[in-house]
């Protein structure tokens, strides 16, 4: 069992017990390497997700360094997220290469009867391993076969899983720039050989952000897309002043997509069914339901299943089989899904946004088959070919490459590097 050990964000950011204090301005540029790449030292992986990347946001000619890395190494035409489309689902199944459903992150809020109620802003939940313990993480297998690992920030990264963790990791926090996290993967990058991390992630949250509050047709998007890319141009820089961009393999991908979600596209749950007549897991675009003690739950199942405009709704043991989804335990009895540019949701919580004006004008969790939810794949180093262009791949194809890449034995997964075998060099 390793340590665990936050890394001080090297002089941009300081930390006091585990937690961030005030972050200063960024230098204008990424700071100067403490060393150079050295012959013979283990090709490093850092693996960068950009949340809520749309497949078709590159078109836009807004992400110019995301562009080059892309010509200069391999592009899917989209990569296929896992079901449901969602930010902790898919991240996760990134890093274990294992459906959401095997996984056991089948939402990003769940219920679960040993461990309770998790959500993204519950952080002691996101920190509990117990939720995350159905899979191995990347970094947990990585490090047990003898490489170092550094997180700068990913869902699962902060919470002990199998008595593990990454050797540097962060708590998430949303006040640290783009820049900032940044200059942390450099610094990482920066120590000796014998500590440098073989694996690295690295999170940008601004594009989700943006799509969720605007929309994905709105300027504020294509503005995070610039923060994003001018983010990504300081890292090739620092990696170009380290000597290292062409000795570190860059894989990039984004979760999901996003589509519009107009104020009026709304499904009233509490016109259709009586919710203190059942446990409510999820609302939103995947909606949950459980049976509550004293109340008839085949009576509101009836009452769900049936057809509903702009909804379709299932028992777990009916739901599609192409979603792979509905065998874990913590998928609700019944499933509801909002068609794609709907949400699933109540009069009051809609009156209170409405009021305070915090209708998400953006969302994503829908089928994962639809254009709208298709993410984003790049790779680039020494490990690919140069000047590729992939079809379609499936997200659980990840984990298996970059096993391959690190040279380590996965853990069980539902991946086929072999889907991806056209992206990378012989061996």
């Amino acid at each position: 069992m390793k340590i665990p050990f936050r890394l001080a964000l090297s002089a941009v950011i300081a930390f006091s017990s585990g937690c961030a204090t005030q972050a200063p301005t960024p230098a204008t540029a990424p700071p100067a390497p403490v060393q150079t790449a050295t012959a013979g030292a283990r090709t490093p992986l850092l693996l960068i997700s950009i949340d809520g990347y749309r497949a078709d946001y590159i078109d836009r000619h807004l992400s110019p360094t995301l562009a080059t890395l892309a010509k200069d190494g391999v592009k899917a035409s989209a990569l296929i997220p896992s079901f449901p489309s969602l930010t902790f689902p898919n991240h996760y199944t990134i890093v274990t290469g294992l459906r959401p459903d095997h996984h056991g992150i089948v939402n990003n809020t769940m219920s679960d009867p040993r461990l309770g109620n998790f959500s993204l802003s519950n952080r002691k939940a996101a920190a509990d391993g117990n939720w995350w313990a159905e899979g191995t993480p990347i970094w947990e297998s990585a490090g047990r076969q003898g490489l170092h690992t550094a997180t700068m920030f990913w869902p699962g990264s902060e919470a002990d899983i199998h008595g593990y963790r990454p050797d540097h990791w962060l708590p998430y926090d949303g006040k640290i720039t783009a820049d900032q996290r940044v200059d942390q993967v450099l610094a990482w990058l920066d120590l000796p050989p014998s500590e440098r991390p073989g694996f690295l992630t690295l999170y940008f949250d601004d594009v989700d952000h943006a799509g969720h509050s605007h929309g994905p047709d709105s300027k504020e998007v294509n503005e995070a897309l610039g923060i994003v890319d001018t983010a990504m141009a300081r890292l090739v820089a620092g990696l170009k002043q380290r000597q290292m961009l062409d000795a570190i393999n860059i894989v990039v991908v984004s979760d999901h997509g996003m589509a519009a979600t107009p104020v009026k596209n709304s499904v009233m749950i509490d016109q259709i069914i009586t919710l203190d007549h059942v446990q409510q897991v999820s609302l939103g675009v995947l909606a949950g339901f459980n049976p509550k003690p004293g109340f008839d739950f085949e009576r509101v199942k009836a009452k769900l299943v049936q057809p509903h405009e702009h909804m379709q709704c299932w028992d777990k043991a009916s739901v599609p089989a192409r979603f792979q989804y509905g065998s874990n335990a913590r998928v609700p009895q019944v499933v509801c899904l909002a068609q794609t540019g709907w949400r699933i949701t109540t009069n009051a919580y809609m009156a209170k946004r409405m009021k305070d004006g915090s209708v998400s004008l953006g969302d994503h969790g829908y089928d994962n088959q639809d254009p709208n939810m298709r993410a984003m794949f790049i790779a680039h180093g020494p490990a690919f070919r140069s000047g590729v262009n992939l079809p379609d791949v499936d997200n659980v194809d990840i984990y298996p490459m970059m096993t391959r890449i690190l040279g380590i034995q996965p853990a069980t997964n539902d991946g086929d590097v072999s889907h991806v075998q056209s992206a990378l060099k012989p061996h």
